[in-house]
């Protein structure tokens, strides 16, 4: 389980998010501040372990294709792993590969003693079975959280999984962080994927939230978000999320991040979340920016999973 981070952790963001407690807008929920806090704490632990034992953890990552969303999240993992020390390695695959391809590179970094971390950048192009892939994943290298053990032990009560998954991991931690009660509060996820929907879900149900999601086949489901003290968005689909569907005073984190052309941006376009930022600040007592909110703390959970992992298998404590 995730628990509280340190006091001064606390205060900076709540700082941030209700410092203005008069201002009818919303707070906003920064989560580059706390990522660049976690990432400091992770660069000591790394500089600590290199001077002890000479080694630094490796992460290790497979893309396949080249989805604009994807390759975002990948230029923001080789950065954060350079900040932090990390060794890092990435195989870059073309989509026509094939699932053999996939399971080959997977299978030479499962056998790299020097990677502790693998990931496969989810989603895959849609012909490839990402079951069949993730089952070739090493266990203990699983830093994603995505092997099948992984997210039966966290759908199961008494069991506790290697990893939990990274944004599902950074989304608790942004509502413990800024003290969002959780216990007994009505929550709901728009989205049901296996990266973000489900175990968003899960983590949820184990800090006691009453949950709910909403899928592509949900009825009415601007009632049910309206229910919601805590919204996540996950459903990959730009300003889904309007003022109409928040009930007043809840806390929105959007997960979305979904490129919109733009010329004048350096690489051509500019990413925007689920939820409708302009309408939300006016109705929301809190909520998460896209970029700057879930996606930080995703990368700086799974340079924690990654440097876990390290530490386990190096015996290092």
């Amino acid at each position: 389980m995730i628990e509280p981070k340190k006091k001064q952790r606390k205060v900076l963001l709540l700082v941030n998010l209700f410092s203005a407690a008069n201002n009818d807008s919303a707070r906003i929920i920064d989560g580059r501040s706390a990522a660049e806090e976690i990432k400091s704490s992770i660069a000591i632990e790394v500089s600590r372990m290199k001077e002890s034992i000479g080694k630094v953890p490796g992460l290790a990552v497979i893309l396949v294709g080249q989805r604009r969303d994807s390759l975002a999240y990948v230029r923001n993992k080789i950065m954060a792993c350079h900040e932090v020390g990390f060794r890092f390695t990435i195989a870059e695959l073309p989509e026509s590969c094939t699932e053999d391809d996939i399971c080959d590179a997977l299978s030479n970094y499962n056998k790299d003693a020097s990677i502790h971390g693998i990931l496969v950048q989810l989603p895959l192009p849609q012909h490839f079975d990402e079951g069949k892939i993730l089952n070739v994943l090493s266990l203990e290298k699983d830093v994603d959280g995505f092997h099948p053990l992984n997210i039966g032990n966290l759908a199961i009560q008494g069991r506790e999984p290697l990893f939990i998954p990274c944004t599902a991991k950074g989304c608790i931690e942004l509502l413990l962080s800024s003290d969002v009660e959780i216990v007994g509060k009505r929550a709901v996820v728009i989205g049901r994927s296996n990266i973000v929907g489900l175990p968003t879900f899960l983590l949820l149900q184990r800090h006691h939230a009453t949950v709910s999601i909403v899928h592509a086949y949900s009825e009415n489901p601007k009632i049910i978000t309206r229910e919601a003290d805590i919204l996540v968005a996950a459903a990959g689909v730009p300003n889904l999320v309007r003022g109409s569907w928040l009930k007043p005073g809840a806390v929105v984190l959007d997960v979305g991040i979904n490129p919109i052309e733009d010329p004048e941006s350096e690489h051509g376009y500019r990413l925007i979340g689920d939820v409708c930022f302009e309408e939300a600040v006016r109705i929301a007592s809190a909520v998460t920016p896209v970029p700057g909110g879930v996606g930080p703390m995703t990368v700086a959970m799974l340079l924690l999973n990654t440097l876990e992992a390290a530490k386990r298998a190096l015996c290092f404590t």
